[in-house]
């Protein structure tokens, strides 16, 4: 209990001490910087009326120098930002490039599953018609007609067939070509 009082109270002036705020009597100004522009180079010309001739031409040719030299770094600047700029939309337009390429790429891979797909359904379908015609046949209910005509309709299954798998290598050799 003893303890605990000076604490506290060492804790509060602490706390006091550290809320206090200090007061500063300074103004602080806007400075103009054309103004002071203007009061350096009034003062630069008191300085170069009270100069020798040969002294005040030496700081206006040192003056013209660096103006000089200012404008030759400022368009160096916007010779380097205009690349800069450029290099930009040069980044840009081979991204957009790459991305139609990929989206190409990524079609063609698509139509080449349908493509697929649709070989093998249309290989089971002729394997099931030739089976049936198999069955058909040795059961003796087909004429000769009726023979000649599903050996018409698997022919047109085949030509399907081949169809598909001549669209199939083109699309093959299209992806491959577009991959390289």
């Amino acid at each position: 209990m003893k303890t605990k009082f000076p604490f506290l109270l060492l804790i509060a002036f602490c706390s006091f001490s550290l809320t206090a705020q200090v007061v500063k009597d300074t103004i602080a100004a806007p400075t103009d910087s054309i103004a002071l522009k203007q009061v350096e180079l009034q003062k630069a010309k008191e300085k170069a009326e009270t100069l020798s001739p040969e002294q005040s031409a030496a700081i206006q040719k040192a003056a013209l120098a660096k103006q000089k030299e200012a404008e030759k770094m400022k368009k160096a600047a916007e010779k380097q930002a205009k690349a800069l700029d450029k290099e930009q939309r040069k980044l840009e337009k081979e991204q957009k490039q790459f991305a139609k390429e990929q989206k190409k790429i990524a079609s063609e891979e698509k139509d080449l599953i349908k493509i697929k797909e649709k070989l093998n359904d249309e290989k089971k379908d002729l394997q099931k018609m030739q089976e049936k015609l198999e069955k058909s046949k040795r059961k003796g209910k087909l004429s000769e007609i009726e023979i000649e005509k599903e050996n018409i309709k698997i022919s047109k299954q085949q030509i399907r067939i081949q169809e598909l798998q001549e669209d199939l290598d083109k699309t093959e050799k299209k992806l491959n070509k577009l991959r390289r």
